[in-house]
């Protein structure tokens, strides 16, 4: 890991460079590290890092890199992500990142550099509008064009990026700003931006319909989300589900929101969930959404999904309640403060009549046992095979060994979706996956940043063959700096999910999905000072992992898996959660 160093008292109201005030104003919002690249728009910040024993960067080796770790660190702990680039080409390849955090409600402060202010627009040397390319998918962007206005435009870039629906803010700054001199002045004074209100006031009105909906339901479910972590509502979901006897379905970012191992815990819904979910879906009559923003992947064709259930949205963006999915309990808010509001009514105006809960035979008894007796049916099933190695036993392989306090980063891919079927989360934040964007090359990146943000933690990154080798130069800060990231490669040799595309919808029309001729990742990982591993049968899979667990530093593994193994079960594109292909057969 990083070496720790000493922080020296911070010193104000001295006359010092753009560049040092950005440096300072990091560390008062407690910045613990920067993830970047250098260049020569941003080459006075570098040089204010030099000598300085304060200020942790890590230099990753491509800019995507960068902003995928800086996202890593944010889902992992919370706090907000940082990266710094450099005009032009630096710049234009964070945009995938920034693409992936903002679908995600992701909170980072994206920094970059830019020509001088009396260049812009001239199409000089490395220019770009970085803040008109990244307009779609940043929650708010400044350019900074005086020194003077650096520290306060910080302050507000981080007070926006991690309140209300977070998200990624943009900060970019002109090369002579960096240079200009000024005197350095940073306030304690609470921020506030016009038209802003980041948690709104909970309807109270609403709080009590939804109370009396839930005592009347009888097939009542809970979908909670990615909002629910963000919210740090963890508590308060496990607290209304428990005392209500409400079975929780968990979507791909809401992972580790409610424990994997609960009886109440149905896995995830959609399009690769479990059978027990989506029967859940179509046989609720009342569905409360938590941070959940009914993504297509989830509800598949909207005529089909909770067609029974009538439907109450929990979201701290107004603008995400009734676009896809019209419901009938709007609640505007902070997931956790929501929570607490409701608990407090069921707590406050409990039913009439005390209910013995042996009798109560609309849901702790039947709706319950109804969903028990699915699972028991339909379980989430492989062949397993002595021989060849199969992905879903390497996942629940890992998964059975590693603990409960393991970090997860995915990929995106077959593997990404055994991930969460087989994975077993529960704790928050403890998986990690671009979901949104499904931005492949993002798995092993974010999970350094995981590592750095958690160095106390076992962090586990689970990737394809595909996408390992999209960010495969980031070994490097593994080896140099000993993030002891355990690199798990799911290798099939082929574009797996794109394969499994072609065989079910396009009639077994295989199209450039061929993955010949990629490197011998043992050898690749050896090749950067990282200590590589390989396994194509169970015993070698157990034999290799217990090593890897036992060895301090990085370590890659390749799993040589079966090359025609599909994910299931499947709800083809287009149709509806009925239509869900189990794959039994």
């Amino acid at each position: 890991m990083i070496k720790e160093q000493a922080v020296h008292p911070i010193r104000q109201n001295e006359t010092i460079s753009g560049s040092e005030i950005l440096l300072r104003t990091l560390l008062k919002e407690g910045v613990e590290c920067v993830f970047g690249y250098p260049g020569g728009a941003v080459l006075y910040i570098y040089d204010a890092m030099h000598g300085n024993p304060e200020f942790r960067h890590v230099l990753t080796r491509h800019e995507q890199g960068a902003i995928h770790a800086a996202d890593g660190y944010a889902r992992s702990t919370g706090k907000t992500g940082v990266c710094l680039a450099t005009s032009g080409p630096g710049a234009v390849n964070l945009l995938t990142g920034i693409a992936t955090a903002y679908m995600d409600s992701v909170p980072i402060v994206v920094i970059t550099g830019n020509v001088a202010t009396d260049l812009i627009g001239t199409d000089s040397f490395q220019e770009a509008d970085i803040v008109g390319m990244a307009q779609p998918v940043t929650k708010h962007s400044y350019f900074v064009r005086r020194a003077a206005d650096l520290a306060s435009t910080l302050r507000e870039a981080f007070y926006l990026a991690n309140t209300g629906r977070k998200g990624p803010v943009l900060v970019d700054i002109p090369k002579d700003v960096s240079a200009e001199h000024t005197e350095f002045v940073y306030t304690q004074e609470s921020i506030t931006v016009n038209g802003y209100e980041p948690y709104p006031d909970v309807d109270m009105e609403e709080v009590r319909r939804l109370a009396q909906a839930i005592r009347s339901a009888e097939r009542p479910l809970i979908i909670a989300g990615a909002g629910v972590l963000h919210a740090g509502a963890e508590k308060e979901l496990a607290a209304l589900a428990h005392r209500e006897r409400i079975p929780v379905t968990t979507t791909l970012l809401g992972l580790g929101g409610f424990p994997s191992g609960d009886p109440l815990a149905l896995g995830m819904p959609g399009m690769h969930g479990t059978v027990t979910a989506n029967r859940a879906l179509l046989a609720c009559d009342l569905l409360v959404a938590i941070g959940a923003r009914f993504d297509d992947r989830v509800t598949m064709r909207l005529d089909g999904f909770a067609p029974q259930a009538a439907k109450a949205h929990i979201d701290i963006d107004a603008a995400e309640i009734g676009k896809l999915v019209p419901v009938d309990y709007a609640l505007v808010g902070d997931a956790k403060q929501v929570l607490l509001e409701l608990l407090d009514e069921l707590e406050r105006t409990p039913p009439a009549a005390p209910q013995d809960p042996a009798a109560n035979s609309g849901r702790t008894v039947a709706w319950l046992q109804e969903l028990e007796m699915i699972r028991s049916q339909h379980p989430l099933r492989y062949r397993d095979d002595e021989d060849i190695l199969k992905p879903q036993y390497v996942i629940e392989m890992i998964s059975r060994t590693s603990g409960e306090d393991f970090i997860m980063t995915t990929d995106v891919g077959q593997h990404q979706m055994w991930a969460a079927q087989y994975g077993r989360f529960q704790r928050p934040r403890s998986f990690i996956s671009s979901g949104g964007l499904g931005t492949m090359g993002f798995g092993f990146p974010s999970a350094i940043g995981a590592q750095i943000g958690n160095p106390g933690r076992l962090v586990i990154s689970v990737n394809g063959d595909g996408g390992m080798q999209m960010c495969a130069q980031e070994l490097a800060i593994c080896a140099i700096h000993n993030i002891p990231v355990k690199i798990v490669v799911i290798n099939n040799r082929t574009l797996g999910m794109i394969k499994q595309w072609q065989e079910l919808v396009y009639d077994g029309r295989h199209s450039h999905i061929d993955l010949s001729g990629s490197p011998d990742f043992v050898k690749l990982a050896e090749a950067y000072g990282v200590k590589g591993l390989r396994a194509a049968t169970k015993e070698e899979a157990d034999r290799v992992w217990q090593e890897a667990l036992a060895t301090p530093g990085p370590v890659l593994i390749d799993f040589v898996v079966d090359r025609d193994e599909l994910v299931y079960p499947m709800v083809p594109q287009g149709k509806a959660l009925q239509d869900m292909i189990t794959g039994e057969e």
